[in-house]
């Protein structure tokens, strides 16, 4: 029997391994307020051949509750005809949710994305793999000779007009939706994000200049020659941001549970790319959702922007003070909700410093984004775990009995009247 069960395990194993890495299916994120603009900025040289542009993007960092910039690099394929599929973020179910790139055979629906340089919301226009070779469209990209000798020329037909928004649905996203071909794309086999990719996010991430709120869409690091290479010749700052900034909303636990944001104020217009000109933004950003009046927790933890993901994010509890003509009892009841309250802070703090410590030790290591990931749902579930042990109901004034009063015999119920079991 046992050897029967090692043996479906193992069958069971191998199935495992040879199913396709689905990675356009994973999401690893979601957020309650909608990413920056695309800010425009130029494309640096192509460094060697078989190098695939990879457009930058909005990325989340949950540590510090902000967006950050990942900038537009160039990318060595994982191998001869695979091409890239950016990220995107889309409005699903009251939240941002990102979904991560990944190489293939083909290029995958991306939102509908308008990134420039040969993404411009479907496909690739970028170039072309020719028996193992890939040849650029200098129509697109900063070809500037040298060793790069695979080039063609073909003038893409793009609209006039074409937003700089960064998202997907919702108030002001991109309304695109996957083509048969793009559905098709994503059941392929895919590859993630390459080790070079992963390092490059993680630097951009440790960057405190690339955060949204302190370059405010304009990041000073847009676009670098390769990956992880954020200083020297070849580095690009942005020129612009593509819209007027909106910082984020104030850090409010239930500021996320609405059920529809607001649109954020104002149609700004934006150049594209140096090489793109002619384009300007037509849509509005999302609004970050007003807040729920109550502070209640979900029953269930879940990873969502719904629930405060970290200690940080729990706003301070408050004692009520007794009234004023308050009695004995009422002020002992007072004095001990304020120790219980002071308890609830020191714990507080502890979550706090224990979660800043754990996304110090991942940056330190250099985490997956799946790894991350996984820290984040525990980090959201201990916070929300933390919260039931506070939220007490708290007793009423009925339920409280008046201070020496005398009891009295009930008076008898009058003839006929039916009685009812006294309830303790």
């Amino acid at each position: 029997m046992y050897a029967g069960v090692r043996s479906r395990l193992f069958l069971f194993s191998l199935i495992m391994l040879m199913l396709p890495i689905a990675a356009s299916a994973q999401i690893s994120i979601s957020v309650g307020f909608g990413p920056p603009a695309l800010p425009v900025y130029a494309q640096p040289v192509c460094p060697a051949p078989n190098y695939i542009w990879v457009p930058g993007y909005w990325a989340y960092d949950p540590g510090y509750g902000d967006y950050f910039w990942v900038p537009g690099t160039w990318v060595e394929a994982p191998q001869p005809g695979y091409l890239w599929t950016p990220p995107y973020w889309a409005y699903e179910q009251n939240s941002y949710y990102f979904h991560p790139g990944y190489w293939g055979p083909q290029v995958g629906f991306y939102g509908g994305i308008d990134y420039g340089y040969g993404y411009f919301g479907h496909g690739y226009e970028g170039g072309r793999w020719n028996h193992g070779d890939f040849y650029y469209n200098r129509a697109v990209n900063n070809i500037n000779g040298g060793n790069i000798r695979n080039v063609y020329d073909v003038r893409v037909n793009e609209p006039r007009q074409a937003s700089r928004v960064s998202y997907n649905g919702g108030n002001g996203g991109i309304e695109a939706r996957p083509t048969a071909a793009e559905e098709a794309a994503s059941r392929e086999r895919h590859i993630e994000a390459v080790s070079a990719q992963s390092q490059h996010v993680q630097e951009a991430r440790q960057n405190p200049a690339l955060r949204a709120t302190a370059n405010h869409g304009k990041p000073p690091v847009a676009a670098t020659p390769r990956p992880a290479t954020f200083k020297g010749a070849g580095v690009v700052a942005a020129r612009e941001a593509g819209a007027p900034y909106q910082p984020p909303p104030a850090k409010n636990p239930t500021a996320n549970n609405a059920k529809q944001p607001a649109p954020r104020p104002g149609t700004e217009t934006a150049a594209r790319p140096e090489n793109q000109p002619n384009r300007a933004n037509t849509a509005a950003r999302p609004e970050n959702p007003p807040a729920r009046t109550t502070n209640a927790p979900a029953p269930t933890p879940q990873y969502n922007a719904r629930t405060p993901m970290h200690a940080r994010d729990v706003p301070s509890h408050t004692a009520p003070p007794p009234p004023s003509n308050a009695n004995a009892a009422q002020q002992r009841e007072a004095q001990q909700r304020e120790q219980q309250v002071k308890a609830q802070e020191e714990e507080h703090q502890r979550l706090a410093q224990q979660q800043a410590q754990d996304h110090q030790r991942m940056e330190q290591q250099k985490a997956t984004p799946a790894q991350m990931q996984q820290m984040e749902r525990q980090h959201q579930q201990q916070t929300q775990q933390m919260e039931q042990r506070h939220v007490q109901p708290q007793p009423t004034r009925q339920q409280q009995p008046a201070p020496h009063a005398e009891a009295r015999p009930a008076s008898p119920p009058p003839a006929g009247a039916k009685t009812s079991p006294e309830r303790h």
